[in-house]
C-alpha cells in the first residue's frame, strides 16, 4: 500500500481552540466519548490542533484513559502509576515504553486465542458479553497465575540479557589499557 493510500485510511480529527474536536470524515463534531468509541472499533485516526496541525492523538488518549481511571474501577494503581512516573527521564525510558507495548500485545494475543478457543467449545452465538463475564470471573485465578509466571519469566529473562551485556562490556573494554578503579581512584585530591 502506498503512503498516500495510508494516509487516506487515517480518519482525521480536529481539536479546535475551543476544545472541540471535528470529525472530517462524518463533518460533525465528536465529543471523547465518540473518540473512545473509535479505538473501540479499531478505527485509525489522526487528531490534529487545527491551527498549527501539530498531533494530538497521543494527549487526546491519555485524556480517554483519565476519564476511565477516573470514572470506574480503575486499571492502574497508585502504585504501579508511581512505577511509571519514574521511568520518565531515566536510561530505561525507551526500553520501558517497548517492553510495556510488547506485553500489552502478548496479553491480547492470549484473549483473542481464549476467546477462538471458547468460541469452538461454546459455539460463536451461544458466547455472549454476560456469559463472557462469568467466565473470566472462574478463570481469573487462573489468568493471574498465568500471567504472573509470564512476568516472572519475563524478568528472568530480562536479567540474564543485561548479564550477558554486562559480560560482552566487561570483554570489550578488557582490551584497553584502562586499570581497574576503585571507588576513590582517578579522582584529584580537592585539598589544594
Amino acid at each position: 500500500m502506498t503512503e498516500s493510500a495510508a494516509e487516506v485510511s487515517v480518519r482525521l480529527i480536529k481539536k479546535y481552540p475551543n476544545r472541540r474536536l471535528y470529525d472530517t470524515k462524518t463533518s460533525t463534531y465528536i465529543t471523547l466519548s465518540d473518540v473512545k468509541q473509535l479505538v473501540l472499533d479499531h478505527e485509525l485516526f489522526k487528531v490534529v490542533d487545527a491551527k498549527s496541525g501539530d498531533d494530538l492523538t497521543r494527549s487526546i488518549l491519555l485524556q480517554i484513559i483519565l476519564e476511565e481511571e477516573s470514572g470506574g474501577v480503575p486499571m492502574f494503581s497508585s502504585n504501579m502509576l508511581a512505577q511509571v512516573i519514574r521511568f520518565y527521564g531515566h536510561a530505561m525510558q525507551g526500553i520501558m515504553g517497548s517492553y510495556l507495548e510488547k506485553n500489552i500485545q502478548a496479553f491480547m494475543e492470549i484473549q483473542d486465542r481464549v476467546a477462538d478457543q471458547s468460541k469452538g467449545l461454546y459455539g460463536a452465538n451461544q458466547f455472549g458479553p454476560e456469559t463472557w463475564t462469568q467466565f473470566m470471573n472462574v478463570q481469573t485465578p487462573m489468568m493471574q497465575n498465568m500471567m504472573n509466571s509470564y512476568v516472572e519469566q519475563s524478568k528472568n529473562l530480562f536479567v540474564q540479557m543485561q548479564d550477558k551485556m554486562q559480560d560482552q562490556t566487561r570483554s570489550m573494554f578488557s582490551t584497553f589499557p584502562f586499570g581497574p578503579q576503585g571507588p576513590g581512584d582517578g579522582k584529584k585530591d580537592d585539598k589544594s
